[in-house]
């Protein structure tokens, strides 16, 4: 099932199951946050051509992302596999939506696209099994780690260089039904394919993540994990567009833009 968060010409935020094949697709208009409350239908159907997509989730507390989860990435960056997963935090400050613009910050000279599988928490956890993740799991949905890397080599800790307004972008809705096992992940720009790996190649997997990550942090419904970038990071500048592609979510598409 794939839930979006949207809204119409104006008023606040709704949610919807996206139905449909590619280009014929209609969103569902159901009450409330799912999050929260079972899916319940209002009989209101809008075509997906007529709404604005919108990040289909505002994490209530965190973003916990995942440095150097594939081998190859860890490599292209001067490093090899860590013996643990590493863990860092972006603000959900940070979140925007499809076709939202990742605004080039002035502090940077540097900024990278990093495109990466995200993980939904559904619901209030801490030290889980890594037999028992699913069960916290709300679904996927398609993210990007945007990183100024020149300020990440110069703080030595990436808060900064992870964390401005507009360097999270997730979408385009969040998939319920969907096996992160071994699925393509791509990274375009400008139409032109830089990143191209599989889920199964993750140092580590997306359940004995979120196990490590509820080890360190209570998770709470709506908490996003960005699970690892593989190897083709690189910059881009304003004017660029870069869409990230995971086999069975669908494509989440932003342009980079100047920061007036």
């Amino acid at each position: 099932m794939r839930i979006a968060r949207f809204t119409m010409t104006e008023g606040e935020p709704r949610y919807g199951v996206v139905e449909g094949d590619t280009g014929d697709e209609v969103v569902a208009e159901i009450v409330g946050d799912p999050l929260y409350r079972p899916i319940q239908f209002t009989g209101d159907r809008h075509q997906l051509l007529d709404v604005r997509l919108l990040a289909p989730v505002i994490p209530r507390s965190k973003i916990i992302g995942v440095g150097r989860n594939y081998a190859d990435h860890a490599a292209e960056m001067g490093g090899e596999t860590p013996p643990e997963p590493v863990l860092f935090l972006k603000p959900n400050t940070a979140v925007i939506g499809p076709n939202d613009g990742i605004t080039y910050p002035s502090a940077s000279r540097e900024v990278h696209y990093e495109g990466e599988l995200a993980v939904v928490i559904g619901r209030i956890c801490r030290d889980v099994p890594v037999d028992r993740t699913a069960e916290v799991v709300f679904g996927y949905t398609c993210g990007n780690d945007v990183t100024a890397r020149d300020l990440q080599r110069r703080d030595g800790q990436w808060s900064r260089a992870k964390g401005f307004d507009t360097f999270a972008p997730l979408g385009p809705w969040i998939e319920t039904e969907f096996d992160p096992t071994d699925r393509e992940l791509s990274t375009s720009l400008n139409g032109e394919r830089q990143q191209l790996g599989r889920t199964k190649d993750m140092t580590y997997p997306v359940a004995a993540l979120i196990s490590f990550i509820s080890q360190a942090f209570t998770l709470l419904p709506g908490d996003v994990i960005f699970t690892g970038t593989p190897a083709g990071v690189g910059p881009m500048r304003p004017g660029d567009e870069v869409a990230v592609t995971v086999e069975g979510i669908g494509t989440l598409t932003n342009r980079v833009v100047s920061r007036d």
